[in-house]
């Protein structure tokens, strides 16, 4: 039981990152364009109204893509319950895995949004 405990811990702490951040994106974005902490990207860093779109969208993405993965990982992990350890391991692993997936796939989303509504300098399109 202790060893399932703790790959339930490991496998919440992407979906945590995730909906921890989003929820930051969303509601205290860094402020200014710095390459510290955000959401970095050629795109993004374009101009001040480039960096709140992109933390703005990004931040949306992740907490709400945050939200299914915890739910959908708790559930997993409770098929486990009771299962030996090489069991819960692997599949733990693989679950781990399977999270960095999402947890990366909003750069493709982000910067497809950012190039429709930004040009390459970083000024707002006319819609």
């Amino acid at each position: 039981m202790g060893f399932w405990i703790f790959m339930l811990i490991m496998n919440l702490l992407i979906p945590g990152v995730m909906l921890g951040f989003g929820w930051v994106f969303l509601h205290k974005p860094p402020k200014t364009i710095n390459y510290g902490y955000g959401y970095r990207t050629a795109m993004s860093t374009k101009s001040q109204e480039t960096w709140d779109f992109a933390h703005q969208y990004a931040g949306r993405l992740w907490f709400q893509w945050g939200k299914w993965l915890l739910l959908s990982s708790v559930v997993i992990m409770l098929f486990l319950l009771g299962k030996d350890k090489d069991t819960i391991g692997n599949v733990g692993a693989v679950l781990c895995m399977l999270q960095l997936v999402p947890m990366l796939a909003v750069i493709g989303p982000t910067e497809s949004a950012l190039k429709k509504h930004f040009d390459a300098n970083g000024r707002r399109k006319m819609q």
